[in-house]
């Protein structure tokens, strides 16, 4: 092992940033298309479980990870589409159906999840874009999945498509103003159907990663809260997909800052504990930034939330 020093720091936050933002990522991403279409979905945690465990067991299932990526996906949609379907009935509130599906997705992978605890299922590869240097430590950070790459794409591309196509387009005029989306002959509910089934099938994905690749098993605690952080993720980014990127990658960092400064002797197996709830605490104070009266509301879609 190369000796980098305090080098090893930032070289450690900037591997983190990638292995634990990647879930953020991807859901934040799919809560940021279905909040684009006006509705908050608070369930994603219990998508991102469910994700999480049915990825996990298909896996073991298979024997190939990547066919346990399309099941978690799979899982995901039914999640989001079970979501919108209720949500779609009048006068129903979307936060109160968004905890319930919550609980219940946890409470069902729990169930489902017990005989997957202990076997070992086949891990998604990783793609060894450090193997040109001969210091370990880089050679560690630059490892990168694929589902880092894909999601790294799916940013822009959301961006461009909610900009210049026509179903984006669609997806932003029932977001703003469900009067006008009416009168223009599109469906509110088919809308928002499609964008929150799209949204679980990204939360389903994330959830696949963390229990396939990084921590890499299957816990009933493994999502420690990610789902509903992604949430508030999205508020931060002002409902834009790039900056979803971004504050996805801040999050990953803030997370690995604990094993960063263990690593070098810096933080005692005690002190690490505090700088593992680095994320929770980076989030909080976004949320109290983010939450000022001249900010509160850019950016926010004009129907999020509203009951219909």
């Amino acid at each position: 092992m190369t000796d980098l020093g305090n080098w090893s720091i930032p070289l450690a936050v900037f591997g983190g940033a990638i292995r634990v933002g990647t879930p953020y990522l991807y859901v934040s991403l799919g809560e940021c298309l279905t909040e684009k279409s006006g509705r908050v979905n608070l369930g994603l945690e219990g998508t991102l479980v469910m994700g999480a465990m049915a990825g996990y067991a298909i896996s073991y299932k298979t024997g190939s990870p990547w066919v346990g990526v399309l099941a978690a996906g799979a899982v995901g949609a039914l999640f989001g589409a079970i979501h919108a379907l209720i949500c779609n009935r009048p006068r129903v509130n979307s936060v109160a159906v968004g905890i319930a599906m919550m609980v219940f997705g946890i409470g069902l992978a729990a169930y489902l999840g017990k005989p997957y605890i202990q076997p070992s299922a086949p891990q998604l590869p990783s793609f060894e874009l450090g193997a040109w240097s001969a210091i370990p430590q880089v050679r560690s950070a630059l490892q990168i999945n694929a589902l880092f790459i894909i999601g790294l794409l799916l940013a822009p591309a959301m961006a461009w498509m909610l900009k210049n196509t026509r179903w984006g387009m669609v997806v932003r005029l029932v977001g703003e103003n469900t009067a006008a989306a009416t009168a223009m002959g599109y469906s509110i509910n088919r809308t928002r159907l499609i964008a929150t089934t799209i949204g679980g099938v990204f939360a389903g994905v994330a959830g696949s990663y963390l229990s396939l690749y990084y921590p890499g098993a299957w816990t009933e605690s493994i999502s420690s809260g990610q789902g509903l952080m992604a949430v508030a993720l999205v508020i931060f980014a002002r409902w834009q997909p790039i900056n979803c990127l971004w504050a996805s990658l801040l999050i990953g960092g803030a997370g690995s800052i604990g094993v960063a400064l263990q690593g070098v002797g810096l933080a005692t197996s005690a002190a690490g504990y505090l700088w593992n709830a680095a994320p929770y605490i980076l989030t909080l104070v976004i949320m109290v930034l983010s939450c000022s009266r001249a900010r509160a509301l850019a950016g926010a879609p004009a129907e999020l939330g509203m009951v219909s």
